[in-house]
């Protein structure tokens, strides 16, 4: 059998009988858009990453969208993102009128690099930007830096969207994401660790505010009347049976966390003089929505994955192109040092098999083909 590279097979078999009773209650009520599984959902999310308020939408690209429109965002305003991340950080902000500043990140933790956000928000000022917003991502699973984030947008009077499409319910010195931010968001795209069975995504806040704001964009703008739009909205709403599967997925998710854990713990002990492994500092945990390697100066990448390949060990790169370097996004401005760890990690990263399904004996096949590969140029 081919190694799966994300295995969703094995946690549909672990829980296929609660998602088909969940499944059958749906279309027995027939309440398929926001029907009450939404509103349980919505519930149970909150309560595990500590959020007040938690809304399910239709993607993880909406949910940043959504943030964006609460927080109103508009021409004039700059939003600073990294570059070493997957485009729908970034492309959210231009529809708002607003300028995206691209910023570099930690060579050890992939995510944003808080003295790269300080000279790209002075470079943006002298640009007759005002500096309004920061969209760290907690990349790979991990949390992004957020206590220096967080004192640098109290100093500017900026507000944070946590993009956590990868990392919910990871923790960063004793906060769990999704509760972290202004307004934080992720992502149910079928290959993230809490994933369903299409898109989905969710936004997170503490403001209420900002929750009735979210809450009317969602669904076109509502007002108190169904035909009386109070302001343009979306038209983002979580379908009801993939809450209804996501309850169930939700249920095992901590245990899947832990599990992700032991993989990850299994992969650093035996490959950390082969490959440059992932850090995670001790007040923080990741929850491994890939376990991302970097190769030595002097390994050819190409050559160790193709090496493992042949050997039937999956392998994949995120990202190959920062996003300053992507045709749509290259003439945006960025940090005026340059972003040359973002160039280096796009030509030297590799992510290895990772999920809570992965038996030792695959995870033994990986880390053989790994560490045969490592000497390979």
């Amino acid at each position: 059998m081919t190694m799966q590279f994300i295995d969703l097979a094995a946690q549909q078999q672990r829980i296929k009988s609660k998602i088909d009773h969940r499944i059958q209650a749906v279309l027995s009520h027939g309440h398929y858009i926001m029907g009450p599984e939404v509103a349980e959902f919505e519930k149970q999310l909150a309560d595990f990453c500590g959020s007040s308020y938690a809304l399910g939408c239709a993607n993880g690209t909406d949910a940043l969208q959504l943030a964006l429109m609460a927080l109103d965002a508009g021409p004039g305003d700059a939003v600073f993102c990294p570059s070493f991340t997957f485009a729908s950080t970034a492309e959210v902000v231009p529809p708002t009128g607003a300028t995206p500043v691209l910023v570099d990140v930690c060579e050890a933790s992939y995510n944003l690099d808080p003295a790269s956000l300080l000279r790209s928000i002075a470079s943006a000022r002298e640009q007759g930007l005002k500096p309004t917003g920061v969209i760290p991502v907690d990349l790979f699973g991990l949390p992004a830096d957020y206590d220096a984030i967080e004192q640098i947008a109290a100093d500017n009077g900026m507000w944070i969207i946590s993009d956590s499409a990868q990392g919910f319910g990871a923790t960063y010195r004793g906060r769990t994401t999704g509760s972290i931010g202004t307004i934080a968001t992720t992502s149910f795209f079928p290959a993230k660790p809490l994933g369903c069975y299409g898109d989905g995504g969710a936004i997170f806040t503490a403001d209420p505010e900002l929750r009735a704001l979210i809450e009317s964009y969602r669904v076109h703008g509502k007002g108190t009347h169904k035909y009386d739009n109070e302001r343009i909205g979306l038209n983002s709403r979580l379908d009801t049976l993939q809450a209804a599967i996501l309850l169930e997925k939700l249920a095992i998710y901590a245990d899947e966390i832990e599990a992700r854990q032991r993989v990850a713990a299994r992969y650093s002990a035996a490959l950390h003089n082969n490959v440059i492994t992932p850090v995670v500092p001790d007040d923080c945990r990741s929850v491994w929505a890939q376990y991302t390697v970097r190769v030595h100066e002097g390994q050819d990448r190409s050559a160790i994955m193709s090496h493992l390949a042949a050997a039937g060990v999956p392998s994949v790169v995120y990202y190959p192109r920062p996003l300053h370097q992507q045709t749509a996004y290259s003439k945006f401005p960025t940090d005026p040092e340059g972003l040359a760890v973002s160039e280096k990690l796009a030509q030297t990263v590799f992510s290895l098999p990772m999920h809570p399904y992965l038996t030792e004996s695959d995870q033994d096949i990986v880390i053989a083909a790994v560490q045969d590969a490592s000497g390979v140029n």
